[in-house]
């Protein structure tokens, strides 16, 4: 029986290129108490796999996320399968701004401690006790009340490319680093403001409107299916779009481009760029935002040391590479001493 990939990542992109078929890049979110991950795990990939479905799904005790691409002609097969689930049926599914063909590559299902890491260890915190969601129209009045503080609960290197107007945007590397710091940011603010949060596509968002209440605030709102959904709502509906800039994704096309503002800088020249790279050297991989004119003059490297090793023969590289880690600035995304500009 089997539960886990055999093609690698390249093999599937080929036989994407040949199918040629048309795919939907969508993700989902579900907090519930699964009594055994493992087995769900198994259950979905057996079932997904033959589908052709491909993308990243955590699942944990405490509920799913799932970020993946499925064939156009399957998807009323896939959508009847979640809706098998109890817990997941008529869930919502955030269809992506931009598709792209190859936005995943494998199908990983992984069984996680949490769906969202969250450095939390309270018994008594309850994450379905979420606080109240607003659709997109809902969260621009928010916005718009000046008794309204807006947080971005995303990281440093997804806000800098695009944000909602006015929103705070903590300079964090992860979801754990920023629940202590705005709750000590915005202690004094518990009960007098609305404290209105969004991220992505809303799961992030829903854990700590949770996390809040638990902490004694007393008006939490989040926007309901993130930005991705909100951007869906506002053009269907013909609304102000009070998003600048570009939504950050995790799959091989690492944004969707909502506005034409540009407001992030490449981090070698400092010129305006918001496009997102990673270092072409495979022992560094390191995620940067990086110009036209430094992609060129670099190669796609973060570095000029960067930079020398690709020009070795690639049987050099991997001796070099052989019995090494990846340094930790990789996991640090856009944090690095040899990023002059990012680092001013």
């Amino acid at each position: 029986m089997q539960l886990y990939n055999k093609l690698s990542a390249k093999e599937r992109a080929v036989m994407l290129e040949e199918a040629g078929t048309e795919r939907l890049t969508l993700s989902f979110y579900q907090y519930a108490q699964i009594g055994n991950p493992q087995l769900f795990r198994d259950h979905l990939f057996l079932t997904w796999n033959p589908m052709e479905v491909l993308g990243r799904i955590y699942v944990a005790y405490e509920g799913i996320n799932a970020q993946l691409s499925v064939p156009a002609p399957r998807f009323e097969e896939f959508k009847a399968h979640l809706d098998q689930v109890p817990f997941l049926k008529d869930i919502r599914l955030n269809i992506a701004v931009e598709q792209d063909l190859k936005s995943f590559l494998k199908l990983k299902v992984k069984v996680r401690d949490k769906i969202v890491a969250d450095g939390l260890n309270d018994s008594t915190f309850d994450v379905t006790q979420k606080g109240q969601h607003l659709n997109a129209e809902g969260f621009n009045d928010m916005l718009s009340n000046p008794n309204t503080i807006c947080v971005d609960m995303r990281n440093h290197y997804e806000s800098e490319i695009g944000h909602f107007k006015g929103a705070v945007t903590p300079d964090v590397d992860t979801f754990r680093d920023s629940l202590p710091i705005i709750e000590k940011d915005l202690e004094d603010l518990k009960e007098e403001k609305n404290l209105l949060m969004y991220c992505t596509g809303g799961i992030r968002c829903e854990k700590a409107s949770a996390y809040f209440k638990h902490k004694g605030f007393k008006n939490v709102y989040q926007l309901e299916g993130g930005i991705i959904e909100y951007t869906r709502q506002v053009k269907d509906n013909d609304l102000e779009n009070k998003f600048v800039g570009k939504n950050f994704v995790f799959d091989e096309r690492r944004c969707e481009r909502i506005t034409d503002d540009v407001v992030a800088h490449c981090h070698q020249c400092g010129a305006l760029g918001d496009t997102h790279v990673n270092c072409a050297n495979e022992a560094c991989h390191l995620l940067f935002i990086q110009c036209e004119s430094c992609q060129g003059k670099m190669q796609t490297c973060c570095s000029d040391a960067c930079n020398e090793i690709i020009q070795l023969p690639l049987e050099e590289q991997k001796v070099l590479r052989k019995g090494a880690h990846n340094s930790n600035k990789i996991f640090k995304k856009g944090r690095s001493e040899i990023l002059k500009y990012k680092n001013q």
